[in-house]
């Protein structure tokens, strides 16, 4: 039979067989062929009781992130917020570029709009093609569109330590009773409540993986992007890709560039400009190191 992990713990495995729940371990043959069973995969499984068995088989995967460590993602839910802890929108616009490189849709959800508006920043990210929502798990502005946007789907919930991951999990689904913390106003962000990934079948057929929440600076993700291809995961960007003078050109200070142009007449955000040149030089570092 097949399910679709929704819990890994401790060499455990949880597989929700048609709302089932069986916990399983993996065969030995994984070790060996150095694959592990990732959080949304489809496996197959052998029963040897009612609430146990063992994972035979990893169906292929539409996509997989390492950190976190999720399979088969339909949109990356990139949860931020104009009030303590605040989001950095350079960490917004690294995970959009993550998550089209993964090609799956990202969707930028600001909570606590109750606490800090941010509509300099929502109208930012719409006007760059990116579907964003303000929202607030307190006061539950926004959670209508938010259940519409994750029905039938596999979304995941990724955000800095202390956005509310958690707290709209619970506002969405009141049967969800997920632990939350407050925010250190010392240090500005938030204790990590969530340990590891799960994944929440919530109404509307919509699966939802809540994961440990990150730093504003943590820059540890192993997705590490090709700058020969970088500007294609900025969705505004893609209309100026191929008309600039030079065809090896980076689009970050070279003469004849289109995107530079778009820039200065104001139909490119600064801010995602920024956001690009800086992947973009942590990209070609890597590269170098790679070649050397």
């Amino acid at each position: 039979m097949t399910g679709i992990l929704v819990r890994s713990l401790s060499g455990f495995y949880d597989v929700d067989v048609d709302g089932r729940e069986i916990r399983c371990r993996a065969r030995g043959k994984f070790r060996y062929q150095k694959i592990k069973p990732l959080v949304g995969d489809w496996v197959e499984l052998t029963l040897l009781g009612e609430t146990e068995g063992v994972v035979d088989a990893v169906l292929p995967r539409r996509n997989a992130m390492d950190r976190p460590a999720v399979a088969n993602m339909d949109q990356l839910v990139i949860i931020a917020s104009g009030a303590i802890p605040v989001t950095d929108p350079f960490l917004i616009d690294r995970m959009t570029a993550i998550a089209e490189a993964k090609r799956c849709e990202p969707i930028v959800l600001f909570n606590k709009w109750d606490l800090q508006p941010v509509p300099q920043l929502l109208e930012l990210y719409q006007r760059a093609g990116i579907r964003a929502l303000a929202c607030s798990a307190k006061t539950g502005e926004g959670l209508a569109e938010l259940r519409q946007i994750i029905a039938g789907k596999i979304s995941v919930f990724t955000g800095n330590s202390g956005v509310g991951k958690s707290s709209l999990l619970n506002a969405l689904d009141t049967n969800c009773v997920i632990p939350t913390g407050e925010v250190s106003r010392r240090l500005g962000r938030g204790r990590h409540t969530t340990r590891h990934v799960e994944l929440f079948r919530l109404p509307g057929d919509a699966m939802v993986a809540d994961t440990p929440g990150f730093a504003a600076f943590d820059t540890q993700y192993p997705e590490l992007l090709d700058p020969r291809s970088l500007a294609e995961l900025f969705r505004e960007f893609r209309p100026y890709l191929g008309e600039c003078a030079f065809v090896d050109c980076a689009h970050v200070k070279e003469k004849g560039c289109r995107l530079l142009e778009a820039l200065r007449e104001g139909r490119i955000s600064s801010s995602r400009h920024e956001s690009y040149v800086r992947l973009y030089e942590q990209a070609k570092e890597h590269h170098i190191w790679e070649d050397k």
